[in-house]
C-alpha cells in the first residue's frame, strides 16, 4: 500500500470515528432521540402562546431550540402521528378517530364572531348567523345594520375553528356561501379590519387582543350572550374549547418538561397576556 492509499484510509477512518461520535451526541444512553432542538406544529390560535412560552422555556434550558410553526389544527396532529414533529398544537378536543394520542391542555378560548368596528348591528340570533352563512340574509338591513351588501368570511378546511364553528350551527360546510375563505385568525382579523361590511368568525382571545391593540373590529354577541373571556371562563359561552399540546406517546425528555412548564403557574402571566382563560392552578 502507497503513502497515498495510507493517508487517505486514515482520513476515512477519521471521518468514521467523528460520525460515531456525532451520532452518540444525537442520542440518549438508551438510543432514544434527544430534544435540543424541539419542533412544535399546528394550531394558528395556540401557535403564538407557544412561542411565548418557548421563549421562556429556553431562558430556563440553555441550549434547547424552540420551533413553532403554524397550518393548523390537522396539521398538528398529521405531523406528530408520522413523527414529524414532537409536538402538535390543536385548538379542539380530540376526535373519537385521534384517541390514541395524547392531548395536555394549557389554556381555554372560545370562538366569537366578529364585524368591523364601525358596523351598528350588536347581536345576532343563531338563525341569523345561519341564514347569513348560507346566503339566504345578504345584507345588513335585513339584520337592523345598514342597507349595504354581506362580505361572508369563512376558515378554510383543516382549521378546528371551521370545524367547531360548522358544527355549534349544525351546518355542512357545503352549504357555506363564503365571499371570502381564510386561514389562520390574523387573516380573518384583518380581512374583517378591511371591510366594513364583513363579518367573520376567530377565536375569542385573538380578537380581544388585537382590538386592545387598535385593530378596527369587535367581537359580537349571539343569542345574547357576550363573546368574552369571563363567559369562556364560567362556562356560559357555548362556543368555548380547550387549547392543547398533543404528543403521539407519553412524553419524556425534554418535551415533557416543556409541557410540564406550559401547564404550569409559572406561564399564567404569558396565557393571560394573549387573552386566553389559564387552566393552570384553577
Amino acid at each position: 500500500m502507497g503513502w497515498y492509499d495510507r493517508w487517505r484510509g486514515g482520513l476515512l477512518a477519521i471521518g468514521l470515528a467523528l460520525a460515531m461520535a456525532g451520532a452518540a451526541c444525537s442520542s440518549t444512553a438508551d438510543g432514544a432521540k434527544a430534544y435540543p432542538h424541539l419542533v412544535i406544529t399546528g394550531s394558528s390560535t395556540v401557535a403564538p402562546l407557544a412561542a411565548e412560552i418557548g421563549k421562556r422555556f429556553e431562558q430556563a434550558h440553555p441550549g434547547v431550540q424552540v420551533d413553532v410553526q403554524t397550518g393548523g389544527s390537522s396539521r398538528g396532529i398529521a405531523d406528530v402521528r408520522k413523527g414529524n414533529s414532537d409536538i402538535g398544537m390543536a385548538s379542539r378536543a380530540l376526535k373519537t378517530t385521534e384517541q390514541t394520542l395524547l392531548p395536555f391542555t394549557i389554556a381555554r378560548d372560545g370562538i366569537g364572531l366578529i364585524l368591523h368596528q364601525s358596523n351598528p348591528v350588536n347581536e345576532l340570533s343563531r338563525q341569523q348567523v345561519v341564514a347569513i352563512y348560507t346566503g339566504q340574509i345578504t345584507r345588513w338591513s335585513e339584520v337592523g345594520g345598514l342597507d349595504r351588501p354581506i362580505t361572508v368570511v369563512h376558515k378554510a378546511e383543516g382549521r378546528s375553528t371551521q370545524e367547531l364553528f360548522l358544527h355549534h350551527f349544525e351546518l355542512d360546510n357545503r352549504q357555506v356561501k363564503p365571499h371570502v375563505v381564510v386561514g389562520d385568525n390574523e387573516q380573518g382579523i384583518k380581512t374583517v379590519a378591511g371591510n366594513p361590511d364583513a363579518i367573520g368568525y376567530v377565536s375569542i382571545g385573538t380578537a380581544s387582543y388585537d382590538a386592545s391593540h387598535g385593530v378596527p373590529i369587535r367581537l359580537l354577541s349571539v343569542d345574547g350572550v357576550a363573546a368574552t373571556l369571563e363567559n369562556v371562563r364560567n362556562g356560559q359561552f357555548p362556543l368555548s374549547r380547550p387549547l392543547n399540546l398533543v404528543t403521539r406517546e407519553v412524553p419524556t425528555g425534554v418535551a415533557k418538561e416543556f409541557i410540564d412548564f406550559a401547564r404550569s403557574t409559572q406561564v399564567i402571566d404569558l396565557v393571560e397576556g394573549q387573552y386566553f382563560v389559564p387552566t393552570a392552578g384553577g
